[in-house]
């Protein structure tokens, strides 16, 4: 019997922490946005238009970066306390590609790496 990928992913708009569900200690691996804070008042001191329209290319970026590496997989966790997720999740079911992934979305606060870890751990031992 093949097992299950597993993935779980705790995410903001400026950072994503993939964690690969393994019988050994999680592998975890960090995807950054582009998009800083300083870039982004560097870009509204010029033009708040310029502005928006760079924040979305690199979010956009960031989640095509996230899709590549979700689509290696067959069930995915996102958890975080911003929205990232969910705009996550509709630009991945707008991709047919994505349709037998199973992917959840699941409201969290800031946590540690170890608490990631359990969260990550603790959703998919109920599966």
């Amino acid at each position: 019997m093949i097992r299950a990928k597993n993935l779980g992913i705790w995410m903001d708009h400026s950072n994503a922490h993939l964690m690969e569900l393994t019988v050994t200690p999680i592998e975890s691996k960090t995807i950054n946005s582009r998009f800083t804070h300083e870039a982004k008042e560097q870009s509204l001191s010029k033009s708040e238009n310029l502005m928006h329209n760079k924040e979305q290319h690199q979010q956009s970026e960031y989640y095509k970066k996230l899709g590549e590496i979700i689509k290696h997989y067959q069930d995915v966790i996102l958890f975080g306390p911003t929205n990232a997720k969910i705009e996550l999740l509709n630009t991945l079911r707008a991709d047919h590609l994505f349709a037998k992934i199973k992917i959840a979305v699941k409201q969290t606060g800031k946590l540690t790496e170890n608490q990631q870890h359990a969260f990550v751990r603790e959703y998919f031992s109920k599966r």
